[in-house]
């Protein structure tokens, strides 16, 4: 099965060619004003079309408005839109049917019972995103460069498409993969330097950890 790979909060046509050099099947951009990858809609719009017809632009929000979905979608042509909120099932349908493009879910998670939150997301949903639940005392729903235990996940039904998120990195996507074995990955804050700021070489180097995972699996 193929590997979905997402390099989440782009903001520079070096950070977007890194990624896909690399083969991201998707290419993510903040649109909330508390985090350090936020991009104005239009500075998204323009570096998404390096994307067209290579990887899938996704625009993610935190419990936008519906002025504000407006007009990302108007100025970035997004593919897919992800809900990192507290959106209800019912929201989630409603800019489905607004927009007309799929959405992912996300949803943090710290333990099995946490998996429970899906059911009501199930058939409205496109695509779910697991996450770690933020820090005390963060005002950011994702990007936290925070794990979880991977291992809650065997608990899935089968049929659940999802990308893993939550502190991943080269040294550990490794791990992830094995316990897991998700069918999408997603990762931010580790191919950064700094907050918010992407380093192509350390997205160069994830790619090369992913690919080492692959060739292991394959010998």
């Amino acid at each position: 099965m193929a590997l979905d790979i997402k390099i989440c909060g782009l903001k520079t046509d070096q950070a977007m060619a890194a990624a896909l050099a690399g083969g991201a099947s998707h290419v993510g951009f903040i649109f909330f004003a508390k985090s350090p990858r936020y991009v104005e809609p239009a500075e998204a719009g323009r570096l998404r079309e390096a994307a067209r017809g290579k990887a899938l632009a996704v625009a993610v929000t935190v419990d936008a408005s519906d002025a504000f979905l407006d007009a990302i979608v108007t100025a970035m042509q997004p593919d897919m839109l992800q809900l990192h909120g507290s959106e209800t099932p019912e929201r989630v349908a409603e800019l489905k049917a607004r927009s007309g493009l799929p959405v992912m879910k996300a949803l943090p998670l710290s333990e099995a019972a946490d998996l429970d939150r899906i059911k009501p997301f199930i058939d409205v949903a496109d695509r779910f995103l697991f996450d770690a639940k933020p820090p005390k005392g963060s005002e950011l729903p994702g990007g936290n460069g925070v794990a979880f235990d991977w291992r809650i996940l065997a608990g899935l039904d089968a049929g659940v498409d999802y990308m893993l998120s939550g502190g991943l990195n080269a040294a550990n996507i490794g791990d992830a993969l094995r316990l897991a074995n998700p069918p999408g990955i997603d990762i931010s804050s580790g191919v950064e330097s700094a907050p918010g700021v992407k380093d192509p070489a350390l997205i160069e180097q994830f790619f090369r950890a992913v690919r080492a995972v692959r060739d292991d699996r394959a010998a």
